[in-house]
């Protein structure tokens, strides 16, 4: 039995992106028949309620620590404090990090780390400088530091290796999964439901899924839907679904100059998310870089057609069930809306499409992928 650690943090603070893959991933992983010992550490400082627990395997060891993840990063990853992960969580044979970047492990500990993208490179323009700087240092180092590294896609992959000098055999594609709530199957009153939670009423809308911040092209977008037009779509609408982000003022802006015709509904709940992916006429997801695109996966497995960008993982994800357009291009963007909404046919065949697409992607399947990363590394240590 190997005594394995797995940082939790992002799982414990964040209600989607990284943090709802770790949820997701872990889950998984704990329904996986194995003899090892895992225990989870979320740095918790701050937190209102401790709901991050639920559904949680029994047999999970759970360290907290009562400082924030702000807090965390400047003791291990700004002032480089050499406190090992260890005192938190006891003796590991392993350390796994979802996120990003790892903490300080004793001697002989084999570390795995996750990198969803590097995104901070390729678009720095749409970070915060501050943030921008912070990842730029730590995300090299950890890199660096790791036993093995697992990306999120085969572009994310090609970036490791050709930005970070990874040697290809060191880093391997571990792609995320659709939770089965994400089908085309709805709850009775749903429809009703989520429109009078986010005052959508009844009106048809063309949705769009991602944190408030540059990276997602959501100026782009807007103005690319505001040149759409369909008679089988009357009083369409453009609905963003996601918390504020950094450097989100234009795009607020943007969304606020079309009226009741484009909302931005903040964050929306887990439980939202299948109902608002089902109800949509069109999924639009234009973004500028990404290392996976959940969003377009879930989309589809709720039976909902997609048009996203050609750019980096997006055509590797979504396949040839999604329209894919130049995120640069906002005529080109409304165009493929258009050409989407227009037509009842073309729905139907990229629905189809679209479903069997999503089907190829299961949590079961990437935690069953991450348990044998986990033994890999074991084995070299003889554990």
């Amino acid at each position: 039995m190997a005594r394995i650690g797995i940082d939790y943090t992002a799982a414990a603070r964040q209600g989607g992106g990284i943090g709802r893959y770790t949820r997701e991933l872990v889950a998984a992983l704990f329904r996986l028949e194995s003899a090892h010992r895992y225990t989870l550490l979320a740095a918790t400082g701050g937190l209102l309620d401790d709901g991050w627990r639920a559904g949680l395997a029994a047999a999970a060891h759970i360290r907290t620590l009562p400082l924030s993840d702000d807090w965390l990063a400047r003791l291990w990853q700004r002032l480089r404090l050499p406190i090992p992960v260890e005192v938190i969580t006891g003796r590991l044979d392993l350390f796994y990090s979802p996120d990003f970047v790892l903490p300080p492990t004793l001697g002989g500990v084999r570390t795995l780390l996750t990198v969803h993208d590097l995104s901070f490179l390729h678009y720095p323009d749409a970070f915060v400088p501050s943030l921008r700087r912070y990842l730029e240092r730590v995300v090299p180092r950890a890199v660096a530091r790791a036993d093995r590294v697992l990306a999120d896609s085969e572009s994310t992959r090609t970036d490791l290796v050709t930005h970070l000098n990874v040697p290809p055999d060191q880093v391997e594609v571990l792609y995320s999964g659709v939770d089965a709530r994400f089908c085309p199957a709805p709850e009775p009153g749903e429809r009703e439901r989520i429109g009078e939670r986010y005052g959508i009423g009844e009106h048809p809308y063309v949705l769009s899924v991602g944190t408030v911040q540059p990276r997602k092209n959501y100026v782009r977008l807007v103005r690319a839907f505001a040149q759409v037009t369909v008679p089988r779509w009357p009083g369409l609408r453009l609905l963003i679904a996601g918390g504020q982000g950094w450097l989100c003022d234009e795009i607020l802006a943007e969304a606020e100059r079309h009226g009741d015709r484009v909302r931005v509904l903040g964050f929306v709940d887990d439980v939202d998310l299948p109902a608002l992916y089902r109800h949509a006429a069109l999924f639009a997801f234009p973004s500028l870089y990404e290392g996976f695109g959940l969003p377009v996966l879930e989309a589809m497995a709720c039976g909902t057609p997609v048009v996203c960008s050609n750019t980096s993982s997006l055509p590797e994800v979504a396949g040839e069930a999604a329209l894919l357009v130049d995120p640069l291009d906002i005529a080109g963007l409304a165009e493929g809306m258009l050409w989407v909404l227009a037509d009842e046919g073309q729905c139907q065949e990229m629905v189809a499409r679209g479903l069997a697409r999503a089907a190829q992607f299961t949590w079961e399947r990437a935690a069953r992928q991450l348990h044998a990363a986990f033994e890999l590394l074991l084995n070299l240590n003889g554990v």
